[in-house]
Formats: structure tokens, C-alpha cells, sequence
């Protein structure tokens, strides 16, 4: 990272990020109320060798050692990054974003009716499955496109945005212009290429764990989608097959209990936990019959439940000074 002077010029910068790019270093401009830093992502050997230190309004050159790059604390001197999608935000230590609705859609009457009650019980966000990735090839995988469409109707009808997962490239266009975040799947966290067409939607993307992924893993994919431009990126924790001490990174970290369990009776008590811990929020599924639920049906809460349980999460989450985004 380099480190300009508070008075660095335009120009100055510009001939910074012209030096760098003769490398083939990924360049990153990044302005800041007092200064401005340079990231240079790549040979870190070939950016030494350029004698940067000595560049008209070079303050310093700093290394950063960890094996993610963009999104790493060490590059983001700011602080925390804080997203705003469709007037909720998310990040920043004051909010609490809790994303609610049907693993799948199965239907309209289905869909419209939990985005009505996740709505009324303070959610920010609607989630919803059009493409769902399956285990077995026979099981339901989603309505598609139709799902879509049903989508973006319970968005008009409730001003919730929509969450839902990217799961084929060949579905970008259309999740482009239906969705408001794009979910990237636990299955799909190391699907590089389908994370650099997310980064280039230019919609913010909710990126989730892989099952057995390190945190230096779920960092560096991250960064194929930030190093595409696009820096509006949550990472989110669903439970994994191994256990880490690492517990804060710069990105804002939602979590989801409804994966992590399996099971609705743990649901609650691991949202609670993520509140009272500190995450920016939770995505969370939920149905008006659980039981006859397509998919993941034993983990989802019902509509019934759902506004006691929002109560509760959002009385944990002010244990932080955190409200409802």
C-alpha cells in the first residue's frame, strides 16, 4: 500500500498509479478524508524495485503481509466498510440487518405471504431462493426465472430488497435485473469464476463460507470480487466443519443460523448469540409451513413465530447499541 502526503496532488497520484501499472499490478485509488492510499495488488518484489519511497507526494510504502489483499484491514485505513442497499445499511456498529424469508420459493401466494409477515416484524431485507443448489439431483431445485419475477412483485408490494443466489452464470443477467444483493452459496465460495462475474454485476454480493474454508479462503475469494471494483461485499458465516480463534475482519459479517443448525429449535438461541457478539446481521429462513417447506424445511422458522423472534434478536443486538437497519 502507498501512502500519499495529505497535500499530494492529482497529478502526483496519477503518476503513482501510472509507475505501478507498468508492473501489471492490480491498482487500486482509494481517497481518503486526509489522505490517499495506492493498493497495488500483485509482485511485491516488482513494486519494491520501483523506488516509490522517492515519488513526488509518497509519504510511505507499506507491505501488507496477509494473503488477501483488498480485503484486508491493513489496505482500508478508513475504517470498516458500511454498505447502503435501498436505504438499509449494513456495517458500521450501529445497526443490525436482519434478512428473513422462504429458502426457496415455492409459489406466489407462499412467497408474498412470509415477505408480508417478515416485513411487519421489522426485517430488512426479503431473502428467497430461485436457483437452489441440491445435494440430490431429484430434489426441488427452484422455480427459476418464475421465481424471479415473484420476487420482485413481493419487492414492490413491501419495499423489502431481495436477496438471492447466483448460482450459474448463465443466470447473471437475469438476477441482475430482479435481485438487490447477489448471494453467493457456501458450495460456490471457491467458484472463481462465478465469483468474478458477481464482482462485476455491480450489485452488492453476499458472499458465504464454504463448508470447511479457512478465513484466509472465504478473504481471498472476496477478493475476486472486489478486485473487479465493485467493494460492496458481506461476508457471511454458516457454520463450518473446523474450528478458528480469527474473529474480525473489515467487511461486515452477517451470519446464518438457519445452515449452521439445521435444526429451528437451535435457530434462535444462535441468533441471539450472533447479536450479543457483535454481527452486522443475520439471514435467516423462514416459512408458513415448515413442515411442508420444499427445501430446508426442519431449519426454517414459521411466520407465526417469526415476530417474537425479531423482537428477541433485535433486543440483543441493542445490548451493542445496534437497531434495526
Amino acid at each position: 500500500m502507498i501512502v500519499m502526503t495529505p497535500h499530494a496532488t492529482e497529478g502526483e497520484v496519477a503518476a503513482v498509479r501510472a509507475r505501478l501499472e507498468t508492473t501489471g499490478v492490480h491498482v487500486v485509488v482509494m481517497p481518503g478524508e486526509l489522505t490517499t492510499a495506492i493498493g497495488a495488488i500483485g509482485d511485491p518484489e516488482g513494486v519494491a524495485e520501483l523506488g516509490l519511497e522517492g515519488m513526488s507526494g509518497v509519504d510511505r510504502v507499506v507491505p501488507i503481509s496477509r494473503p488477501y489483499k483488498l480485503a484486508s484491514s491493513e489496505l482500508y485505513h478508513e475504517g470498516p466498510t458500511v454498505l447502503d442497499i435501498a436505504g438499509r445499511k449494513v456495517g458500521g456498529g450501529d445497526t443490525f440487518c436482519l434478512v428473513a424469508g422462504p429458502c426457496t420459493v415455492e409459489s406466489r401466494e407462499q412467497t408474498l405471504e412470509v415477505a408480508r409477515a417478515v416485513k411487519a416484524a421489522g426485517a430488512s431485507m426479503l431473502r428467497g431462493g430461485a436457483f437452489k443448489p441440491r445435494t440430490s439431483p431429484f430434489a426441488f431445485k427452484g422455480l427459476g426465472g418464475e421465481a424471479l419475477e415473484i420476487l420482485a412483485e413481493a419487492r414492490e408490494e413491501t419495499g423489502l430488497p431481495v436477496v438471492t443466489e447466483l448460482l450459474d452464470t448463465q443466470h447473471a443477467q437475469a438476477i441482475g435485473e430482479h435481485a438487490d444483493v447477489v448471494q453467493i452459496g457456501a458450495r460456490n465460495m471457491q467458484n472463481y469464476a462465478l465469483l468474478e462475474v458477481a464482482g462485476k454485476m455491480g450489485k452488492p454480493v453476499l458472499l458465504k463460507r464454504g463448508l470447511s474454508s479457512s478465513l484466509d479462503e472465504l478473504l481471498q475469494a472476496a477478493d475476486y470480487i472486489l478486485k473487479e471494483g465493485n467493494e460492496a461485499v458481506v461476508l457471511c458465516e454458516r457454520g463450518i466443519r473446523t474450528f478458528e480463534t480469527a474473529t474480525r475482519f473489515t467487511l461486515p459479517v452477517i451470519v446464518d443460523p438457519s445452515h449452521a443448525a439445521g435444526d429451528r429449535r437451535l435457530v434462535e438461541p444462535l441468533s441471539r448469540a450472533a447479536a450479543a457478539v457483535g454481527a452486522d446481521g443475520i439471514i435467516v429462513e423462514v416459512h408458513q409451513d415448515p413442515d411442508a417447506a420444499l427445501c430446508d424445511g426442519p431449519q426454517a422458522l414459521s411466520t407465526s413465530h417469526f415476530p417474537d423472534y425479531a423482537r428477541d434478536v433485535a433486543a440483543h443486538a441493542a445490548l451493542l447499541g445496534k437497531r434495526l437497519a
